[in-house]
């Protein structure tokens, strides 16, 4: 497939650098480059991006677009949300087709997850 005016990058908003940083390194396995006081790039996500520095946070509340990622094994990318400082802001529910549930990263910005494997 042709990279041509297909999305190839995403930018999140930080607080706080060093939260971030630690955030996706130990949950989602995410890899950093710090350039500089104000930006740090992001690979192995399955797309890669930034975070810049600002005060605000990216919300759906708040009209953002809600970024989700996909999971094996709903349950334990939940409890390491948990145990790095994630905050589980919608419960898991079930909808067609899956379960999934919403955080907010250690900086405010809001993520879903989820899975279309059934719990036995």
């Amino acid at each position: 497939m042709s990279a041509h005016e297909k999305i190839n990058y995403i930018e999140f908003p930080s607080k706080d650098f060093s939260e971030t940083q630690l955030f996706f390194s130990e949950v989602f396995n995410w890899e950093f480059v710090i350039y500089g006081d104000d930006y740090m790039s992001f690979s192995n996500a399955g797309i890669s991006g930034g975070f810049y520095r600002s005060s605000l946070v990216s919300s759906s509340e708040n009209g953002a677009a809600l970024v989700v990622f996909y999971s094996e094994d709903l349950e334990m990318t939940l409890e390491k949300i948990r145990a790095n400082k994630g905050k589980i802001i919608k419960p898991t529910f079930s909808f067609p087709g899956g379960r999934r549930f919403h955080f907010s990263d250690p900086t405010g910005n809001e993520f879903a997850v989820w899975s279309d494997k059934v719990l036995i």
